[in-house]
């Protein structure tokens, strides 16, 4: 577990590790130049952790059930039954227990006392109670039978042991914790997938020509690296030599390809979809774009793992009142002449009963059953950050390419003059020539093409050339065949169509065969189906939605438009995500963020709550609270509705955690409560708990308004 610890310039460094160390920890200053692999490592440190506690529960759960059931079924106690309880319920009171009872002794060094305290004291007074009733009290006759008794008696001066309490205890509040940590587990996955995009190997060219590989670490600014089709850029920097398309989705999330040239900036984790191309390094290692967007994703997720649990948050208060009960208790009765026993019983039954089991069950049990739920309907909530997200959730930050849209390029609508060629043939002839490209737009050519083509079945093209930043050529069936950015002098028809393809903001381009323009292609983004719904359902739950993209300004208003947003913001980059959030947190406003690429994880990470398409890429679903697995944006209104509530499931397992203690409290005092009484009534109240929670898996999501059309070309 890591703390991130902010402090006045007046103290330094020194004095807070020396403060932390007496705590009882370990302190050390963060490497700024760590790389992302090594931070992505530190963050995955609870995950060890994690092993450890299901197989602590796991031995725990099996010493401690048989002495549930022989300690509270008297039918099923035999000759000595209570010295096998004792062997099992010696390791659980200290092994399975130790990691509360550690943590106790470091609260008490410093004069606190925690939820642990409470657990720790109660495994301890249990245990040892049953221990003086078996060696010296007359429990561990060999015939002795111990009755489920509702109220503290002796019989016969024979003590009663009270071992389930001891093995209960961690038992229910070591299922809850791994509960919630199951459910918090991969908050590292965000930084593992950044340091996977990084490349590991490059090729870089000396000044005599030569090219040899280097581990990409070992790059400095000013060396000079090749990118071939299809590798992906080493580092940031500026074309030299070669042009080429540079898919930027990876790093931007926009499916548009970029020309890219001589003179040309390139983003480290851009991938190159066609010529060869000679850049010089920029920018090495921390200054990279990719490493600040891992530094954004890390002080995000820092600065959320600091929200505390309403439970950690009035422990300060509970816990000392708690303490002095029990030992009021214990004086009270003394004072009063009553037997030790009796005294020691009413006291431990405090303990036990105000153990915090059913408020250890409270959230965990919630989360799991709503993530269930969810996953059932598509909706991945990670943890109980994105519930507490949601309480007063008023603004919605959207991705355009990927989230509101398909994100990849495709036909949107094919033009052909009246004279000439038929569709059919145009795109045959189109898809023919493009089946030789490499280029985004030329893919989305061939495969509109195979899909109208009456077989699939596209002629062989011959003389293939490409013209970079220009468009393709070639000879199929006999005509020469030019599929080009499309130029001014156009029939009327294929004018209007170009008209048409730019106030809707698509890429437009010309096919011509023998020199003559026979056709006009639109290609662009689509709507993804229900994205016009889930917009509208979110201003129903009073959710404002707000479009950031990193995309043009007009596609990004014709998008908006369709869809109804007013608050636009076109062109930004991953910083200019990340400030959005902040600056629309910072005006008090409770911010969720949806989006599906490497340039959204850090909105993501910093916002209320992030919410990431199935589809996108890892580090985007690993620095969300939510993943929409399906792809379905219409699931979106369903995870506020789901994640609220589970919110409200928490607060009223809350309510009734501390309702039960405020009422069985005053009756272990007052001695109508053994500890074996107390043990059942915490059971009774974590079951009550549990099946609260269980009601979430039977949530319906609200049924889907019908529209007369669900998708929509931009």
């Amino acid at each position: 577990m890591a703390a991130r610890v902010s402090h006045p310039s007046l103290i330094g460094t020194d004095q807070l590790i020396a403060a932390v160390e007496q705590a009882g920890y370990t302190a050390a200053l963060p490497k700024s130049s760590e790389p992302a692999k090594r931070r992505a490592a530190a963050a995955d440190t609870d995950s060890v952790s994690a092993v450890d506690d299901r197989q602590r529960l796991l031995v725990t759960a099996l010493l401690a059930l048989p002495v549930l059931l022989l300690s509270m079924v008297p039918a099923l106690q035999f000759r000595n039954w209570q010295w096998l309880c004792f062997v099992l319920s010696a390791p659980v009171a200290v092994w399975s227990a130790w990691p509360f009872h550690r943590r106790a002794l470091q609260g008490l060094r410093h004069a606190a006392a925690t939820m642990d305290t409470l657990v720790s004291l109660g495994v301890t007074a249990s245990f040892s109670w049953s221990a003086y009733a078996l060696f010296l009290g007359g429990a561990g006759d060999p015939g002795m039978r111990m009755p489920f008794s509702l109220v503290p008696t002796v019989s016969s001066g024979v003590a009663h042991i009270y071992l389930e309490a001891a093995v209960g205890v961690p038992l229910f509040v070591l299922a809850g914790r791994f509960l919630e940590a199951k459910a918090r587990q991969g908050t590292g996955a965000a930084l593992r997938s950044l340091a996977e995009l990084a490349v590991k190997e490059v090729c870089v060219r000396d000044v005599g020509g030569g090219e040899h590989m280097l581990p990409a670490e070992r790059l400095r600014t000013g060396d000079t690296f090749v990118v071939r089709p299809g590798e992906r850029v080493a580092t940031d920097g500026s074309v030299m030599e070669g042009s080429s398309a540079v898919d930027l989705a990876l790093v931007t999330g926009e499916s548009e390809p970029v020309e890219v040239g001589p003179g040309t900036a390139v983003i480290g984790g851009a991938v190159n979809s066609g010529g060869v191309l000679l850049v010089r390094a920029t920018a090495v290692g921390d200054g990279t774009r990719l490493a600040r967007i891992t530094r954004l994703v890390t002080e995000a997720q820092a600065g959320k793992a600091r929200a505390q649990r309403l439970a950690d948050r009035v422990a300060g208060v509970f816990v000392p009142v708690v303490l002095t009960l029990a030992v009021t208790t214990l004086g009270f009765w003394l004072g009063a002449g009553a037997q030790p026993q009796a005294a020691i019983t009413a006291s431990v039954a405090v303990l036990v009963v105000a153990c915090p089991c059913a408020l250890g069950l409270a959230t965990p049990t919630a989360l799991m059953a709503a993530t269930g739920r969810g996953a059932q309907l598509g909706v991945l909530v990670r943890g109980p950050q994105a519930l507490e997200g949601l309480q007063h959730l008023d603004a919605v930050v959207l991705d355009k390419t990927g989230t509101l849209t398909a994100g990849h390029m495709s036909v949107v609508r094919v033009t052909s003059t009246p004279d000439g060629t038929g569709v059919e043939d145009v795109m045959r002839l189109a898809g023919a020539v493009e089946y030789g490209s490499e280029h985004p737009l030329g893919r989305a050519v061939t495969t509109y093409a195979q899909r109208v083509v009456q077989d699939g079945a596209l002629p062989v093209a011959d003389s293939f050339a490409a013209m970079p930043g220009h468009g393709v050529r070639g000879v199929a069936e006999g005509h020469e065949v030019e599929v080009v950015t499309a130029p001014e002098d156009l029939p009327p028809a294929l004018a209007a169509a170009l008209r048409t393809a730019e106030g809707a903001a698509h890429t437009a381009v010309v096919v011509r065969i023998d020199g003559t323009p026979r056709a006009l292609i639109e290609i662009g983004d689509v709507l993804r189906p229900g994205s016009y719904r889930a917009v509208d359902r979110l201003r129903r739950l009073g959710i404002r939605p707000v479009l950031a993209t990193g995309d043009r300004e007009a596609p990004a208003r014709a998008v908006a438009d369709h869809l109804g947003i007013d608050e636009v913001h076109a062109r930004c980059s991953p910083e200019d995500k990340a400030t959005l959030v902040r600056s629309l947190r910072e005006q008090g406003r409770r911010v969720a963020v949806v989006g599906d690429g490497v340039n959204d994880a850090a909105a993501l990470a910093g916002a209320d709550l992030g919410i990431a398409m199935g589809s996108a890429t890892d580090v985007a679903i690993g620095a969300a609270d939510v993943t929409l697995v399906r792809g379905d944006i219409e699931a979106l209104a369903d995870a506020v509705r789901l994640s609220r509530s589970a919110l409200g499931t928490i607060r009223a397992n809350l309510v009734w955690a501390f309702g039960y203690n405020l009422v069985t409290l005053p009756l272990a005092m007052v001695g109508l409560l053994t500890p074996m009484l107390a043990a059942a009534a915490m059971s009774l109240s974590s079951v009550l708990v549990v099946g609260n929670s269980l009601r979430l898996r039977a949530w319906q999501p609200a049924p889907a308004r019908t529209r007369s059309s669900s998708r929509r070309e931009l």
